[in-house]
């Protein structure tokens, strides 16, 4: 049962791109005639001030947030491993260090530190991609470390060290399949994160350029015309936005009862 709800929700995600990327020359297409319409069946999210239609815009922007949160969560995610990995076979001192860059990056609010570095690599899609995947690792990071350095003190990874096992197959053969249901929960759980984040900043206009179709620019948007009463213009993106991200919750939730089935049980 749970496998078959990740498996819908994965295939549903999947068509939300699928769509928005089939849908993106529609959303920039502009009818002034049509401007600023209420939901009809011809435009069920209506249109903006310049006649373009929300529903290609709403699932273009979706397509857009989506990609570029799981490019950024997937780079974010292999950062964690590796530091991880290394914490655990680095010896104290690397341990150490890498402990002290988690408490710092943590220490350090999430927005503030992608603002800074999406505004310092010149915004657009490679500053948020960039800001993401360096700020979203350390929870991450913390967890595998945990696993690891508890594994390390096996009695089959003492007897691999003594038969003179090299630290890499140790890590291919070992460490990295017993942590691998971990690292893929953490890894599906880091993408409603990334996407809420993307759409943030570019919200406050640090991240995706404008003429871009992306939520966070669709709200931006929109915010000038909710007091001449179009409603539509940020109520639509924003409930697709929250529905994405509850997909995403979902799929986390069903692999993390997949893995542990002992919660399944209890």
């Amino acid at each position: 049962m749970l496998l078959a709800v990740c498996l819908a929700t994965a295939v549903l995600l999947a068509a939300v791109v699928i769509a928005g990327r089939v849908l993106e020359p529609a959303a920039t297409v502009t009818d002034f005639s049509a401007r600023n319409l209420s939901p009809t069946l011809a435009h069920p999210f209506g249109t903006d001030w310049m006649g373009r239609d929300m529903f290609a815009r709403t699932l273009a922007g979706l397509s857009t947030s989506v990609l570029v949160g799981l490019g950024a969560a997937a780079v974010s995610s292999v950062l964690a491993i590796a530091l991880a990995v290394l914490a655990a076979l680095g010896g104290r001192r690397v341990d150490a260090v890498i402990g002290w860059l988690i408490d710092v990056v943590m220490g350090i609010p999430h927005l503030v530190l992608l603002i800074l570095i999406s505004y310092a690599l010149g915004r657009g899609a490679l500053g948020v991609s960039v800001g993401i995947a360096v700020t979203h690792w350390p929870s991450l990071a913390r967890v595998l470390r945990a696993e690891l350095l508890q594994l390390r003190e096996e009695p089959y990874i003492a007897c691999s060290r003594a038969l003179g096992i090299s630290r890499a197959r140790m890590v291919t053969r070992h460490l990295v399949p017993h942590i691998l249901p971990q690292y893929l929960v953490g890894l599906v759980l880091l993408f409603p994160h990334a996407i809420l984040h993307e759409a943030s900043i570019t919200f406050l206009g640090f991240g995706l350029p404008p003429e871009q179709p992306a939520i966070g620019v669709i709200l931006s948007e929109a915010m000038t015309y909710l007091t001449s009463g179009a409603w539509w213009l940020a109520v639509f993106p924003g409930l697709a936005l929250l529905a994405v991200v509850l997909l995403f919750d979902r799929v986390g939730a069903s692999l993390r009862r997949l893995v542990t089935p002992e919660e399944v049980q209890a």
